[in-house]
């Protein structure tokens, strides 16, 4: 009987081949699986595994693929951009062992590493909170009829981000203990450009459905930190207000707009002055980290108020996610297997 099956869904990073390589070679009751998530198949994935094609739909998406066509009794989920332990494999298989009949999820640690001489920037404070986060699916295992029985990942949710959450809520609301491991494996921090903090708002719209599954009250139902968007909504209705009276002021000619849109402007100021100060504080404070954190967080709170409107206004009808039945998988010309597909409703 398969122990368990690893799901790596990948988007086709170069990080997939030293985790292959971490991972070794695997115990009889162990399968691995990767699940390929780019958009772009036309050059096949080399790997030393069995390949099952994704519908590039986001990682909810891929890990519901994964877990569909596994076949083991667990199905330990790992990034592709994670490096395991040389002991994971052993350790895993105490983990998964050793779980009570209760526990329907164990969670391995994370570690992220950080410059050692010099202070972490913004973007690496972020991915660094990864090693204190709760049932996330960089590494986390979950018994596959937990999974059935909680429906697996919401697809409705496609970044990475909260989509873990999410389900181990339910998975918990399904009657399952979710236990921590003593398996570990490191989160490097990635690469990225200045603007990643400012295309990171996109999880603005995934918090609005969240806000109407579990009500106002979803932060903490989840567990997870509130944010800054209720000072973002502040802002940005100072940055309109002061773009509205400036626009009155020249229609009406009428001095008192302008006092309002000096007000206004002082409040945006303000805030966004308070909020590049916090991000840059902790931070390297050379000039290109300075500048960057400047510029971004001028931009971050319209850009984030804007998407939590659009995530409002797309899931203002949003029901409760459901179990749907599992589906076969479909064979397809290159080898590979993909479920078919069933309206999650």
């Amino acid at each position: 009987m398969t122990l368990a099956s690893i799901v790596v869904p990948t988007v086709g990073r170069v990080s997939l081949g030293a985790l292959l390589a971490a991972l070794g070679s695997l115990p009889p009751d162990i399968e691995l699986l990767i699940v390929d998530d780019r958009a772009d198949r036309r050059t096949p994935l080399e790997v030393p595994a069995r390949v099952i094609a994704g519908r590039a739909a986001g990682p909810a998406a891929a890990r519901n693929t994964g877990w569909r066509a596994a076949e083991g009794e667990w199905v330990a989920f790992l990034d592709d951009d994670v490096l395991p332990d040389p002991d994971w494999i052993e350790r895993l298989t105490d983990d998964l062992r050793s779980a009570a009949p209760t526990v329907g999820g164990v969670q391995g640690e994370l570690r992220v590493p950080l410059p050692p001489d010099r202070p972490p920037t913004d973007w690496e404070r972020v991915t660094a909170a990864l090693a204190d986060g709760e049932w996330l699916t960089a590494d986390m295992a979950y018994r596959r009829a937990a999974l059935a029985r909680a429906g697996g990942f919401d697809e409705r949710l496609p970044r990475a981000f909260r989509e873990d959450a999410e389900l181990a809520l339910r998975v918990r609301l399904a009657g399952w203990e979710l236990h921590r491991g003593r398996r570990r494996a490191t989160h490097p921090v990635r690469p990225e450009d200045q603007w990643i903090s400012v295309r990171a708002q996109r999880g603005n719209a995934d918090d609005a459905l969240l806000r109407r599954l579990y009500g106002p009250n979803w932060h903490a139902v989840l567990g997870i930190p509130s944010g800054r968007r209720h000072r973002h909504a502040v802002v940005t209705a100072c940055l309109a207000a002061a773009a509205g009276s400036a626009l009155l002021r020249v229609a009406t000619g009428d001095r008192v707009w302008s006092r309002v849109a000096a007000l206004a402007a002082a409040g945006w100021a303000a805030g966004t002055a308070e909020f590049a100060v916090a991000r840059i504080a902790p931070g390297p404070r050379d000039s290109r980290e300075v500048t960057t954190m400047l510029v971004t967080s001028a931009v971050i709170p319209p850009v984030a108020i804007a998407h939590w409107l659009r995530g409002w206004l797309r899931w203002r009808g949003a029901e409760p996610h459901r179990p749907v039945p599992e589906a076969p998988c479909v064979p397809l010309p290159d080898g590979s297997a993909v479920p078919r597909r069933r309206r999650n409703r």
